[in-house]
């Protein structure tokens, strides 16, 4: 279910198109819409659609006032848990570390939706926010309406324990299921939002320099090579050497060890400027040292010295571990 800044897209599992409406037309016009997700067929219709999707972030971070709201909360599945008349569900939408429980009761007309849901299942669940009487959570959600999105296979392999790096990444496209990596992205974005943040506060231009370079800056390091030219059948020059000029850019190329030679230049032009991108070194190392890919930040300044560069330094890190202990302090903790 695609959404965009003015068109909602629902896709089949084949990537063709079974519907396009625009947001003007959700407001005007009542629809009903069956949609192919994962093999499961589920109904979409004004009384989940017209409240907006409330984050689990902003539940748990709402004052009592968000008590007997109604919201809609869309996520997946953590955990589920089943007893004779209620069923309790853990969704985690990825806003926040912590899951929302929700209590579906079955006197509920969608009840027999919680006989499909399995652990993993994207769902949307309606209802009303309460204080929540266990231990270690602040609210829970007496749902009202249950709406499966997606099925999920018996075998889906993230279960409620720890699993090993090693496990995860054997299955790459799920790993950002779990607490580990999901508070990792959530700080990684934190510490992005804050450089960005205090680079433009400080009058500085954002460079975005070359990523495939001939440039070796600096002698940094090892560096990937950039190639068309058929590796089986390499061209020959009059040397027995490598003819780059039958190769896309007419020369030798690589991936770029650093930004600051492009930033050096900006910086006589435009003066305080700071690149911010990818950057690769190829040293077969395999120690938690050495990245073979990773984001380097490289400010450079006109019209400075050591104390000014110190000082901008300083100020930096301060204000992006800021950020971090005042947005990310759960994942932190974790």
């Amino acid at each position: 279910f695609q959404i965009g800044p003015s068109r909602i897209f629902a896709r089949s599992t084949c990537g063709k198109s079974i519907d396009r409406i625009t947001k003007q037309t959700l407001t005007q016009r009542s629809f009903s819409n069956k949609i192919s997700s994962m093999g499961s067929s589920i109904e979409t219709n004004e009384s989940i659609e017209k409240i907006k999707r409330t984050k689990v972030k902003q539940i748990f971070e709402g004052d009592e006032k968000i008590l007997g709201e109604e919201v809609i909360v869309k996520g997946w599945v953590r955990t589920k848990r089943s007893q004779k008349s209620f069923t309790f569900l853990e969704i985690n939408d990825g806003s926040n570390l912590k899951g929302l429980q929700a209590v579906i009761g079955e006197d509920i007309s969608s009840f027999n939706e919680t006989g499909k849901i399995t652990t993993g299942c994207s769902v949307a669940l309606r209802g009303v926010v309460k204080e929540s009487p266990g231990k270690g959570q602040k609210y829970e959600l007496s749902v009202s309406e249950v709406r499966l999105i997606g099925e999920c296979p018996k075998d889906y392999p993230l279960q409620k324990k720890r699993h090993s790096q090693e496990f995860l990444r054997g299955i790459a496209h799920l790993r950002p299921r779990t607490n580990t990596i999901a508070a990792v992205s959530r700080v990684r974005s934190a510490l992005a939002y804050s450089t960005h943040k205090f680079f433009q506060e400080s009058g500085f231009q954002f460079i975005q320099t070359p990523i495939i370079t001939g440039s070796d800056c600096e002698g940094a390091g090892e560096m990937f090579r950039v190639t068309t030219l058929p590796l089986n059948a390499l061209p020959l020059n009059d040397r027995k050497g490598i003819d780059f000029q039958k190769d896309f850019f007419g020369k030798p190329a690589f991936l770029t060890v650093s930004g600051q030679l492009s930033a050096e230049a900006y910086a006589c032009a435009l003066g305080d400027v700071y690149t911010f991108g990818p950057t690769f070194r190829a040293e077969n190392s395999q120690t938690t040292r050495h990245l073979a890919e990773f984001q380097m930040i490289e400010p450079e300044m006109a019209f400075a010295d050591l104390f000014d560069a110190m000082e901008n330094a300083e100020m930096f890190v301060k204000m992006v571990v800021s950020h971090v202990l005042e947005n990310c302090a759960d994942e932190m903790k974790f």
